[in-house]
């Protein structure tokens, strides 16, 4: 198969003929005008144009790693951002009010720090808990009650009982 001479051309848009086209209007070349139009393509995907777009997915990470959103400020804090509250005070007392501020907006505190041990519950609530309560919470987990077994052995030694008596 033999390429033609024309196809070899790539014409995509006027620009690529140069001032042929225009001259060949104002000098009214009928055959070369219509020539340099049929050599254009008329594929509408070749003269739009487009931008890639890339299809990678992203997730919330990248895209605060791409545009570098610190990390956000946490509402209650644990034992580890103890350290951090007290760095920012160093500051405070070190470099004053502007230290502290640059501290805690390149690494920024918790809101509220919740009291230990207390199974995430304010602490005026848990005093108010029972011991029992209290006690149930810090096993992660309530006791399942168990009245089959309490029936069974009271049955038990209710016929224990019968036969002790009988003899």
């Amino acid at each position: 198969m033999q390429i033609h001479t024309l196809d070899k051309a790539h014409l995509i848009n006027e620009l690529q003929c140069g001032t042929s086209l225009s001259r060949a209007v104002v000098q009214g070349r009928r055959a070369d005008f219509a020539l340099l139009l049929s050599m254009l393509s008329s594929d509408s995907r070749e003269t739009s144009v487009m931008e890639e777009i890339d299809s990678s997915t992203t997730d919330e990470a990248l895209l605060k790693k791409r545009f570098d959103v610190p990390t956000a400020q946490k509402l209650t804090g644990s034992l580890d951002d103890y350290d951090n509250s007290a760095a920012i005070a160093h500051q405070f007392h070190q470099g004053g009010l502007a230290s502290a501020k640059l501290h805690h907006y390149s690494s920024p505190e918790p809101l509220s720090f919740q009291p230990t041990h207390t199974q995430g519950l304010s602490e005026d609530v848990y005093q108010n808990l029972s011991g029992h309560t209290r006690r149930q919470l810090g096993n992660g987990k309530p006791n399942p009650q168990q009245v089959d077994v309490l029936y069974n052995k009271l049955s038990t030694a209710y016929r224990k009982d019968q036969i002790s008596v009988r003899l």
